[in-house]
């Protein structure tokens, strides 16, 4: 084992100067990458709690609960963080479409060589 690994047993977020961490969000099911946001302590806290993903909108400036005018709330099954406590991986049960577009995942455009876009299958 290289002795460098981290082997700590507490979560102890490292975040950055703005106070965030970035959340990668995965479909528990079929580990479809749905999309990527901000977490501070208060909506680390408030996943915790609630067993709903909140984050933090750094374009608001505020605290939200995905989901709250849309009904597409984001169930948390799993939270995982990385060796260095940087990131977070949210594995949640999703209760509609993650992407405010409506689609299942924001990451619904593949980038091409020539810099256009390829739309993708909703499941893709």
């Amino acid at each position: 084992m290289d002795p460098n690994s981290d082997e700590t047993d507490r979560f102890l977020p490292r975040f950055d100067a703005a106070g965030l961490v970035t959340a990668i969000v995965t479909d528990v099911d079929s580990g479809t990458l749905l999309m990527v946001a901000h977490m501070n302590a208060d909506a680390i806290r408030l996943t915790q709690q609630t067993g709903f993903a909140h984050f933090w909108s750094r374009s608001r400036r505020s605290l939200w609960l995905k989901g709250e005018t849309s009904g597409n709330r984001l169930a948390l099954a799993e939270m995982r963080v990385d060796c260095d406590q940087d990131a977070l991986l949210l594995r949640v049960m999703p209760e509609g479409p993650a992407c405010h577009t409506g689609r299942r995942s924001c990451f619904y455009r593949r980038v091409e060589a020539d810099g256009s876009l390829t739309f993708l299958a909703d499941d893709a």
